[in-house]
């Protein structure tokens, strides 16, 4: 590997870090397994994705280590705090998931403990599922704790469609059991809980978003922190130019301009900056509030097209003034997207409306 090269997320979970652990938990229990350990996280290391690690990680040790399911749980109590890393630590929650189904609530406990460690948002989600109402129980008790990491549990752990998280059918449906613990989140004094609340929220805008458009008109957005909130929890629906989610941040009035758009350069390759810069010119004789967005129409396999939404900027823009305004962003490939060649189409978006457009060209 290249030294520029960024280390795959997935070798967070190397050879090293494995022995680490293994000598960590011999430290603990003199009669933990390393022989079963090592054995079980190192063949067929290679291939595994960073999750299917974490996950091996978890298996491995219980398989390792002697005793009960409660005895197991004490002896990585003590490892937490060692750990020293926190998305490692996150394999401690995965035991949790894989192995306490039977010990409800002491598992409940015992991933508030984690936590505070490595964020058990995955590992609750199967007691979610397995009983929905009994776990609500322990995310209310959450959402009071002392302890800002068991707060956000109570929002991340319940969020419906949590990115790498297991989906969770009954609140897609119907989100109601989780907007109380919302609501009472929403003014946590950590901003690492509100932006989970903003995220949640965001969430349920995907399924339900006159659900969340009338939750939010009942607070009070000349709170800094409720406004923020709402303006995150709304940024999928500005972004999709949805009418009622403009009007709440003053971005409802259709846009009084003329404007422009290019992109440079015309053709490009892979891994090539491309440039945009947009002019836009008032034809209003009062100031307007604008939310400014781009769009870029990607090319497809098949060569269909799938368009992508890009925040821009925010603007009073007084009357009859002239903005300009520029931004590079470099093409290239992602876990998530993959480029293909082709005629790529450039949309200019104010308070969700397409008011000019233009284009690259990909090269194979």
């Amino acid at each position: 590997m290249a030294e520029d090269t960024p280390a795959a997320l997935k070798d967070w979970f190397d050879e090293a870090r494995y022995r680490s652990i293994a000598a960590q938990l011999s430290t603990i229990e003199p009669k933990f397994r390393t022989d079963v350990f090592l054995p079980l996280v190192l063949d067929g290391l290679e291939p595994r994705s960073l999750m299917e690690r974490l996950h091996q990680c978890s298996l491995a040790t219980g398989a390792a280590l002697p005793g009960t399911y409660r005895a197991k749980l004490s002896v990585l109590k003590k490892l937490a705090p060692l750990l020293d890393h926190n998305f490692v630590s996150i394999f401690l929650c995965d035991f949790v998931a894989t192995f306490g189904a039977d010990d409800f609530d002491h598992s409940l406990d015992a991933l508030a403990y984690f936590t505070c460690f490595g964020s058990g948002e995955f590992a609750v989600r199967p007691f979610i599922i397995a009983d929905q109402e009994r776990t609500f129980t322990a995310l209310h008790r959450w959402a009071k704790h002392e302890n800002e990491h068991v707060r956000r549990l109570a929002s991340e752990g319940s969020r419906p469609r949590l990115p790498w998280g297991t989906r969770l059918p009954s609140l897609v449906r119907d989100p109601s059991p989780v907007l109380p613990l919302l609501e009472q989140l929403k003014s946590d004094p950590a901003i690492y809980v509100r932006r989970s609340v903003a995220n949640h929220l965001n969430d349920i805008t995907k399924d339900h978003p006159e659900r969340v458009l009338d939750l939010l008109s009942a607070w009070d957005l000349t709170q800094p922190d409720h406004r923020w909130i709402a303006k995150q929890a709304c940024r999928t629906l500005i972004k999709r130019g949805h009418p009622r989610a403009l009007a709440l941040f003053g971005f409802g009035k259709k846009p009084e301009v003329t404007a422009t758009l290019q992109a440079t350069p015309a053709q490009l390759e892979l891994g090539d900056r491309l440039t945009l810069t947009a002019r836009l010119k008032s034809t209003s004789k009062k100031a307007q509030r604008l939310a400014i967005d781009y769009v870029i129409h990607y090319v497809k396999a098949r060569g269909v097209t799938a368009e992508k939404v890009f925040k821009w900027t925010e603007i009073d823009l007084p009357p009859g003034a002239i903005l300009e305004l520029s931004r590079s962003q470099q093409i290239r490939d992602f876990t998530t997207r993959k480029h293909h060649p082709g005629h790529h189409k450039l949309e200019l978006q104010i308070n969700g409306h397409r008011v000019a457009s233009a284009a690259f060209e990909l090269l194979s």
